[in-house]
């Protein structure tokens, strides 16, 4: 179990802030009576790091490394964009290291965004030359968190696990980042499964790093009750789309009311935006 950073409580990292994203300060926590929609965006947003072309990743690699003055633009667009949100899931962060200029992204989007609730879990701390990670923001006041190391071949990957309460019951979000092979992709898979099998609610969501039809047909995902809420539409690379690595996919007694793919081009991802909406009040046993 781990505790959720009120924004208040460490505002004065990103107080010296001068942009005006970040000039309103009250805190707006989400009704979560009733049947209200959920409103949920994952997005890998690659340290800040607009990429237009598959030469940046070398010519422009050193970004991953040093600052660079269009990071703070691009945090920026993401916060403009992640404020329409309840629970926004953010892959590859930065939790405050040389590159990023000692900001902890995650921190920071959550004060311009006015997000009472946050998270950083970090996943590869290099020291001061990367502290690299999965960010969480939420408006919704947290029942749990759960910070999960997964398994693989290489070390590295993580998921986290909110409970909230939702339609009268609890729900649980995963919200993860999958390795590359397909072997550790597996095994992370079958972890997620076994810790949600007998939750009534869930959402798992992230970069998935693979397409639908062999998560909910070959995967161990499988084994649950679970709907795509992005079906066939491309998320990567952001400059000309044409493989959806990028998913959300929702308990069946969950009601799909929207899903896009955003055109927010600032990373070398594409954002998914969903509306969920319980069909009707889960029975509580």
């Amino acid at each position: 179990m781990f505790t959720w950073s009120r924004r208040q409580e460490r505002a004065s990292a990103v107080d010296h802030m001068t942009n005006p994203l970040c000039a309103q300060t009250s805190q707006v926590e989400t009704d979560t009576s009733g049947l209200a929609p959920l409103k949920l965006l994952s997005f890998n947003i690659q340290v800040g790091i607009k990429t237009t072309g598959f030469s940046q990743y070398l010519t422009r690699g050193w970004k991953h490394v040093l600052p660079h003055s269009a990071r703070q633009t691009n945090l920026n667009s993401i916060a403009a964009l992640i404020e329409h949100f309840d629970i926004v899931g953010l892959q590859e962060v930065d939790a405050g290291s040389l590159r990023s200029g000692f900001i902890n992204q995650v921190e920071y989007l959550a004060s311009c965004a006015q997000f009472p609730y946050w998270y950083t879990q970090l996943n590869r701390d290099l020291g001061p030359l990367a502290q690299h990670g999965n960010g969480l923001l939420s408006r919704y006041k947290p029942l749990e968190l759960e910070d999960h190391k997964l398994p693989g071949t290489i070390p590295g990957r993580g998921a986290m696990f909110l409970r909230v309460p939702y339609a009268g019951d609890e729900l649980v979000l995963v919200m993860l980042h999958l390795s590359l092979g397909e072997r550790s992709r597996r095994a992370q898979l079958d972890y997620v499964a076994e810790q949600v099998a007998n939750e009534r609610q869930v959402i798992v969501m992230g970069d998935m790093n693979a397409r639908m039809r062999p998560l909910l047909e070959q995967s161990p995902l499988k084994k649950l009750d679970l709907q795509p809420a992005n079906v066939d539409q491309p998320t990567y690379p952001a400059w000309q789309p044409s493989v959806a690595l990028d998913h959300v996919l929702v308990s069946s007694n969950l009601k799909v009311n929207s899903c896009e793919v955003l055109p927010c081009q600032v990373s070398d991802h594409l954002p998914v935006a969903v509306e969920v909406s319980a069909r009707e009040l889960p029975s509580i046993q």
